[in-house]
């Protein structure tokens, strides 16, 4: 970690609990529109199952790149036709703020304390998949404290694809060794790794709720593995 400069993170998970705060705005609107049956946690469940597929077909090159805001409208209508919503009784502005309860999820308690400790060293940014309005009314709302405001939208490439990575540090103008990727995901730290980047993971047990079977722990030698974002702070000296 000691020539990195800038440090870039996931978004989705690992700044924020996106399950919870897409629930609650499920839980807003789904019982005026016949689903007061249907369990809102379940429901952001299986709109976020629909994610991978969707960025897929623009890493696979069967579809242009499509940024996330339109990705997430796709989706959602498909998700409320499967759990029997009558999309005839939703009006366009209906689907548009519920489509950007993804803008206003709330970062993990510990986010904004360690951010604002790790902004004193190096310098900050996403690296989400998320497009830049989306990841902009987040920051502005929660008070994240990002240098740029960066993502797919800036490198034309939803990650793992290497060019997530590579292009985020030509952006910044560093080489790849020069910047952090800080994730939840073993997965993506993977990729980021492989890319050439430093890597740092911080657990998020509970971003798929209280069964979550996944990243529960680093599973590969990461340069730098935290229990919180101020745990991070604190190990990088910060």
């Amino acid at each position: 970690m000691k020539d990195v400069q800038a440090l870039v993170f996931d978004v989705f998970g690992t700044v924020v609990d996106w399950r919870s705060g897409v629930a609650r705005a499920l839980a807003e609107f789904l019982p005026a529109r016949g689903g007061a049956h249907l369990d809102p946690f379940a429901v952001a469940d299986a709109w976020r199952r629909r994610y991978q597929p969707a960025m897929e077909e623009c890493r696979a090159g069967r579809r242009p790149f499509t940024r996330l805001d339109v990705l997430h409208r796709e989706n959602l209508e498909l998700v409320l036709k499967d759990h029997g919503v009558d999309l005839a009784s939703c009006t366009e502005a209906d689907l548009d703020h519920l489509n950007r309860a993804w803008h206003r999820l709330d970062p993990w308690p510990d986010v904004l304390l360690g951010l604002s400790r790790l902004r004193r060293k190096y310098f900050l940014a996403p690296a989400s998949n998320g497009n830049i309005l989306l990841l902009a009314n987040m920051a502005k709302r929660a008070g994240i404290p990002w240098d740029a405001v960066l993502g797919a939208e800036a490198t034309q490439a939803y990650k793992p694809q290497r060019e997530a990575y590579t292009r985020t540090a030509e952006i910044l103008g560093l080489a790849p060794h020069q910047v952090c990727l800080v994730a939840a995901h073993n997965g993506d730290l993977r990729a980021a790794r492989k890319a050439g980047l430093a890597s740092a993971f911080v657990a998020r047990p509970t971003e798929h709720g209280p069964a979550q079977g996944t990243d529960l722990v680093a599973e590969d030698p990461w340069d730098c593995v935290a229990e919180s974002f101020v745990d991070l702070a604190a190990k990088l000296d910060c």
